[in-house]
Order: C-alpha cells, then sequence, then structure tokens
C-alpha cells in the first residue's frame, strides 16, 4: 500500500507545444527538446531510465526498452501557463479565466491605491526583466527609497527594494498590502517581493529571500483533503507560497535547487505518511527567463545526477512523481512562459508497482491529484482520472 507521494515539479521544464500554444504565442515551443538540440545532446541517464526518452524525442536522451518508471505527459486544461495555474490544476483547480496580466504596466488606480496605502510614491510600474529593471532604477530607488514596481507577460506584481533601504520584513509587509488591494478584476496571480543588495548597477543583485504572496486557491485541493485527514503535507521550496499556506502542514523555504534537493532526499527519509510537494525553480527563473539554453542544460544534467539519492531515499510505501508545471523554452525570442505539455514520470520501490507502463497524453495535471487522492484514500476528485490502477497492481 502506497501511504506517501514525492512529488517533485521541475519548475518549466515543458516537453512540447500544446495544441492551442498558437493562442498563447508559443507556436513550436519544446523547453526539453529545443534545449537538447540547442546545445549538442542533454545526459540524463538517470531520467532516460525512468521514461523521459520515451515520451518525445529529444537529443541525447534515447528511449528505453525496459524502463524503470512509467511514463507519459500531461496537457494543461486551465487558461494559463504560470505557476500558480499549473500547480493549482495539479491539485484539482481548474482555472477557467487567466489571472489578469499587464503588458502596459499597471492602471493608475491600481498604482493611486497602493502609493497611499504605503505612504510612498513608486518607480517604475512597467514591464520589465527583474535584473534590467533593478540596474535602470535601482541607484534612483536607494536615493529616494521609493520602492521599484514591475510587471511581466505573468499575472505578477512585483516589488523590488534593496535591503538596506527597505528591510526585508517592510518589504513583505507592503507586499501584503498590495495582495490586499489585487482584488476583484485586479487579482493578479502572484505579488512578489524583489529584494536585492549591491552598491551600483554593476554589481545589484537579487537576493534569496524572494517571497510570493499568492491569492487563495478558490476551494479545496488534495493539500486540503490530506492535511484534514491527518496526512502530513509538507512543500519544499515556493510550495507553501503557491498555495498561499493552504493545505500545507510543514514547508521550508529554499534557496535554490541544490537546496531543494537536499531537502527532499532529507524530508524522505524520515518516517510520516502523506505528501513531500517540492519545486525546483532554477530552471524557470535562473535560465528559461533569461534564455540560457547552456545554464537549462546544466541544470537538468544537475537534477539527473541527484536522481540517485531521491530514489535511495524513498521507501518500498512511496509513489515518486517527477513532472512540471509549464514550459520556459530557452531557445526562442520570448523570456516569458511557454504553453507546453509537461512530462510525467512515475516510480515505486513497491512490490505491486508496474513499470515501464506508457501512461499517454493526460488531459489534465489533475490526473496527478486524482492518482494521490486514490492511492491515499482521499475520495474522489470532481476533476482528473487516476493512473493509479495502471501503475499499482492491487
Amino acid at each position: 500500500m502506497i501511504e506517501r507521494i514525492v512529488l517533485i515539479v521541475l519548475d518549466s521544464v515543458g516537453i512540447g507545444e500544446l495544441p492551442d500554444a498558437r493562442d498563447f504565442g508559443d507556436e513550436g515551443s519544446n523547453t526539453l527538446a529545443n534545449t537538447a538540440k540547442a546545445v549538442g545532446g542533454l545526459k540524463l541517464p538517470n531520467l532516460k531510465k525512468l521514461g523521459l526518452g520515451n515520451i518525445f524525442p529529444i537529443v541525447g536522451v534515447a528511449p528505453e526498452k525496459e524502463p524503470m518508471g512509467c511514463y507519459g505527459k500531461s496537457a494543461e486544461v486551465s487558461r494559463g501557463k504560470d505557476t500558480t495555474t499549473g500547480h493549482w490544476e495539479m491539485m484539482g483547480i481548474i482555472s477557467k479565466d487567466p489571472f489578469p496580466t499587464y503588458p502596459h504596466g499597471f492602471p493608475a488606480q491600481v498604482i493611486d491605491a497602493f502609493e497611499k496605502a504605503i505612504g510612498k510614491k513608486v518607480l517604475g510600474n512597467v514591464v520589465a526583466s527583474g535584473t534590467e529593471i533593478i540596474k535602470k532604477l535601482g541607484m534612483e530607488h536607494m536615493k529616494t527609497g521609493m520602492p521599484i514596481v514591475y510587471t511581466s507577460a505573468d499575472s505578477v506584481f512585483q516589488i523590488a527594494a534593496h535591503e538596506d533601504v527597505i528591510p526585508v520584513e517592510e518589504l513583505y509587509r507592503i507586499c501584503r498590502i498590495a495582495r490586499t488591494l489585487l482584488t476583484g478584476k485586479h487579482a493578479v496571480g502572484r505579488v512578489i517581493a524583489r529584494p536585492f543588495i549591491g552598491t551600483s548597477p554593476d554589481n545589484f543583485k537579487r537576493t534569496d529571500r524572494r517571497k510570493d504572496f499568492s491569492l487563495s486557491p478558490p476551494h479545496k485541493t488534495v493539500l486540503d483533503l490530506a492535511s484534514e485527514k491527518g496526512f502530513e503535507v509538507f512543500g519544499i521550496g515556493k510550495i507553501k507560497d503557491i498555495f498561499n499556506g493552504q493545505g500545507i502542514t510543514a514547508s521550508i523555504h529554499t534557496a535554490n535547487n541544490e537546496e531543494g534537493i537536499i531537502e527532499i532526499v532529507n524530508h524522505a527519509k524520515r518516517s510520516f505518511k502523506g505528501i513531500l510537494f517540492a519545486n525546483l525553480g532554477d530552471f524557470d527563473t535562473l535560465y528559461g527567463h533569461r534564455n540560457n539554453a547552456l545554464g537549462y542544460k546544466n541544470a537538468l544534467e544537475a537534477f539527473d545526477r541527484s536522481v540517485p539519492k531521491i530514489i535511495e531515499s524513498i521507501n518500498p510505501r512511496d509513489l515518486l512523481i517527477i513532472t512540471a508545471d509549464h514550459g520556459c523554452d530557452p531557445t526562442t525570442e520570448s523570456t516569458d512562459h511557454s504553453r507546453e505539455y509537461t512530462p510525467l514520470l512515475a516510480y515505486s520501490k513497491c512490490d505491486n508497482f508496474t513499470g515501464g507502463k506508457n501512461l499517454g497524453i493526460r488531459k489534465t495535471f489533475a490526473d496527478i491529484g486524482a492518482t494521490i487522492s486514490e492511492l491515499l484514500q482521499l475520495g474522489r476528485l470532481p476533476i482528473g482520472e487516476s493512473f493509479a490502477g495502471e501503475i499499482i497492481v492491487q
């Protein structure tokens, strides 16, 4: 019997354009395959053993004749391609309407209300790269004390501030104010605190004290169902932020993929029943958005080298699932997320696990939540089709 789920989200590691990718400006996107082509192939022997190369042709990752894992890919039903939408759908929430975006900056009524609430004027209010905006406005911010507000193609209200000008806890406080103001038609998916340090544009650097302030899910998710039944739901990385803490019983913030992997292994070795839910975000933030295909390759290969440690840390009553939440193809002109299928890999050491199964194209990310719900006996979800019966023979 499966008693624990170890769910790892490789943030932005998509595996090919969805049928409606053109509607999102993402025709031709394929984060994994295009990255592999751009860098002359990927060396992912451990993910290959699980069946990654059986999902879609990837240079350097050949199909396995007898994969040790089960494999497939998942389609996103929700109208979005962002972190919040993807994770929520995995746990049983279909977002019919996309979160609002602001390609020309936020309207005056939003900025005026925010400035009034915090007692300060702001700088920016533009669509910008987070690293470029602090180079451009960082010195003015340090002189005036005005926070820098910016957004992107995603539904985000981002606030950047130097840690010596606006202390991090104060930055978090004004982010909470923004979160309370951004409701109704302006209910952005996330308000994000972006602290940075440095003395000049040449050495300004964002720190690892970023914090996301998400909307609360509109109704219960698999995480709520699990925690209400007494299971532990442990979030690693930004999982707690994505769900605004809803359904999470404990969590730990991590600065990067390396720390995230260490925490996955450490907590998998603990004795508990429930869900270990991790997000590894470097693929997206450090390499996808910056169109750095070589960096993306290196991050993928570093994760692959950790797979044996992760597998060693799980026990025969665990199910390991590796997936993603959207794409962010570093080889396209766009620096934003891409509307893609996500890879689905599942593995267990339990005696009745049947490896090598092709799980096909899942109609929704919510199939993951439905599978978790069935295995932990949480009740049937209104959406999603469990694949538990395909991988675990009762």
